[in-house]
């Protein structure tokens, strides 16, 4: 497609976002957190979560381009506060479904760097035995239910989950994150289909960065408001500026607040933008320049820096010192994965195939 013909929709700011059916009225992320105003060292944590997703993203991109690791790899930069916000919102016991974009998810879910770079790098280490890769991190310990490499293929496990934890009486919440892309597919419409018929307790996560891998959402969808659409199965549902932490911190919250009181699923259209293309591989010729120089000037970082500075909450020496922590622990991480072991040749079918029982009869 051409880059210079319009592509995409105007974008409506969050205020003008109307929420679903059953949601509030009031404008999105505008109600007040838990506890009133976050404590500061509540706020330069976030700060600190999208800091640590983005260093280790640009860390990656030297890695591939250095072929010290290898596969897809589709970056997360400049989608930062999806992750962080929501994440923040949820427990210990709920459970995340992500996408084949889950470095972010992976790490603001409190995996660590060290276990997502070895998995990066395929070594047995990894949180997935350094069977998965980029697309496909795990982590049971955490309730994270990794990435699919199949568009809206979490979706029916995530309904999955919210279901046998609410047969098992267990208080979690199922958050899935997916992609605009991922609306098109019937597993997304099947899954909210039945997690509103069956009240499920789950967060359907959109992160509609305006383009299903090359594809435009306008030259997709021929209504582009999602969360009106998505409101359409009875359920609960609002537009976020996904750029923008703390908001999608407080409607994450309030949406979450809702499906533990019982009022069933809920819908968050986090209205984001991937700055990197699609992924390593991708030439990246379906995006006007003008339109990604408009979308970094949001960069989700450096809107919540400038609000802390502005807030007397953040000073040039404690960045500094976050930036270098960072550093250090990245560092670290890369150092571990390069020198961890491959997994034995003998432990290649493991997880694969049962074990043998015994010789098998033969007619």
């Amino acid at each position: 497609m051409s880059a210079s013909r319009p592509t995409t929709r105007p974008r409506k700011e969050p205020s003008a976002a109307k929420p679903g059916r059953k949601a509030a009225t009031t404008r999105a992320g505008a109600g007040p957190p838990p506890a009133g105003r976050p404590e500061a060292g509540h706020r330069t944590d976030l700060l600190e979560a999208m800091l640590r997703i983005r260093r280790f993203e640009e860390r990656c991109v030297e890695l591939y381009s250095a072929a010290r690791i290898r596969g897809f790899v589709h970056l997360y930069i400049g989608e930062e506060a999806v992750a962080v916000g929501v994440s923040s919102a949820l427990e210990p016991e709920d459970a995340v479904v992500s996408t084949y974009r889950e470095h972010g998810h992976a790490l603001a879910r409190g995996l660590t760097p060290e276990a997502v770079m070895a998995e990066m790098h395929g070594k047995a280490t990894g949180c997935s035995g350094g069977r998965g890769g980029s697309m496909h991190l795990f982590d049971a310990s955490r309730r994270f239910y990794g990435g699919s490499a199949i568009v809206a293929g979490g979706l029916p496990l995530a309904a999955g989950l919210a279901l046998a934890d609410r047969m098992r009486g267990l208080p979690g919440v199922t958050c899935c994150f997916f992609g605009d892309g991922a609306f098109a597919e019937g597993e997304f419409h099947e899954t909210a289909n039945l997690a509103a018929l069956w009240n499920l307790p789950l967060l359907l996560v959109c992160e509609n960065n305006l383009y299903a891998m090359g594809t435009a959402l306008a030259r997709e969808h021929a209504q582009t408001d999602l969360a009106m659409r998505a409101a359409s199965y009875g359920m609960p549902a609002w537009a976020v500026d996904g750029m923008d932490v703390e908001a999608v911190e407080q409607a994450a919250r309030r949406a979450v607040g809702g499906i533990r009181a019982g009022a069933g699923p809920h819908f968050l259209e986090l209205r984001t933008y991937r700055f990197r293309a699609h992924s390593m591989y991708d030439p990246d010729r379906y995006r006007d320049k003008a339109e990604i120089a408009q979308w970094k000037s949001q960069d989700p970082i450096a809107r919540l820096t400038e609000r802390l500075r502005g807030d007397g909450e953040l000073d040039d020496e404690e960045l500094a010192r976050t930036e270098q922590r960072l550093a250090d622990e990245i560092d670290h991480a890369v150092t571990a994965a390069e020198r961890a072991p491959e997994e034995p040749v003998e432990d290649l079918l493991r997880h694969v195939t049962s074990a043998p029982s015994g010789e098998v009869s033969r007619p």
